[in-house]
């Protein structure tokens, strides 16, 4: 399913739709990083990661009580952002592991589909963690909105964490090809 999309919308002009996807990707992140900037203080020594995985409400509701009109509105602005910016992320990477397959001229698409199904399981909760952190930011303070917000953004983390070994391992190897090949 998601590798044959790959296959139909990216093998023409691949290498410009892949710069294009990684300068938006580049451009996006440093935009997250200037939202993210006023959110850092004492209580969220991480920024939007402290409020991302606060757990619980009590937590959460120092968080906001701690960032200024500035901070909040920055937060707000992270949070919309994030929703296209989370596009861009998981299309791109699973762009690389479908051109890694590809590179290694597998004719079996078990594990790039579910690397890649995994990262856009992942983007699909991120957007459950962002309204959960919106519904905070709007004033909702219940320990459920904390609680998504948590869980989603931990099992999110752990989904991109293992994509992005994925991705490094087969370069990797793919590389270490290439030299034994020279």
């Amino acid at each position: 399913m998601f590798y044959s999309f790959f296959k139909k919308y990216f093998s023409k002009k691949e290498r410009f739709k892949t710069s294009i996807l990684f300068c938006l990707l580049i451009g996006m992140i440093v935009l997250m990083q200037s939202f993210g900037a006023p959110l850092k203080n004492e209580v969220t020594l991480a920024g939007v990661f402290s409020f991302e995985l606060a757990k619980d409400i009590e937590k959460s509701t120092l968080i906001l009580n701690s960032w200024n009109t500035e901070a909040m509105i920055s937060a707000k602005k992270s949070m919309y952002f994030d929703f296209l910016f989370l596009c861009v992320y998981s299309t791109f990477m699973g762009l690389l592991i479908f051109k890694l397959n590809r590179k290694f001229k597998s004719k079996k698409h078990i594990v790039p589909e579910i690397m890649i199904g995994a990262v856009f399981i992942a983007a699909f909760f991120d957007v459950i963690e962002n309204i959960a952190l919106l519904q905070l930011i709007y004033g909702n303070y219940k320990q459920i909105w904390s609680s998504m917000a948590y869980y989603f953004a931990a099992l999110k983390f752990i989904l991109l964490a293992i994509a992005i070994v994925y991705i490094l391992v087969g370069s990797s190897i793919l590389l270490l090809r290439k030299k034994h090949k020279d």
